[in-house]
């Protein structure tokens, strides 16, 4: 049997590579890289997320790349009182929470946002 111990990168099909770094960077806090031939991605901790412009991905890709299709889980360190005044003073728009929920090692605290794309991007804070 596979055993698969953690998630390297997932790749994200965007509408806009600038617009997308430049949320990421600016409200999440991702460091955006760039990687061979002009690729960029956004870099979090040990995994990255690759960014694939639509309609110009790069090969092999998914069977249907679509923009705003995922919906994501990202644990931070941050409070979530923080998180919450950060994203009010960006003027992002929560759409829910805080709220709790359950992730993959126990209960999370999380606050739901919208990426340029309007992929629901989970914010939490383990419990």
């Amino acid at each position: 049997m596979i055993n698969i111990s953690k998630l390297d990168h997932l790749v994200l099909t965007v509408t806009d590579i600038e617009a997308t770094c430049d949320f990421y960077s600016h409200t999440l806090g991702m460091r955006v890289i760039s990687f061979g031939e002009g690729r960029k991605a956004l870099k979090f901790g040990k995994q990255k997320f690759n960014l694939h412009q639509s309609g110009n991905e790069f090969e092999p890709r998914a069977d249907k790349p679509t923009v705003g299709a995922i919906d994501l889980c990202l644990i931070s360190d941050t409070p979530i009182d923080e998180i919450i005044s950060q994203l009010k003073r960006q003027q992002i728009r929560i759409e829910a929470g805080p709220i709790e929920r359950t992730g993959a090692t126990g209960t999370l605290l999380s606050v739901y946002i919208r990426d340029p794309d309007k992929n629901l991007i989970e914010i939490a804070n383990q419990i």
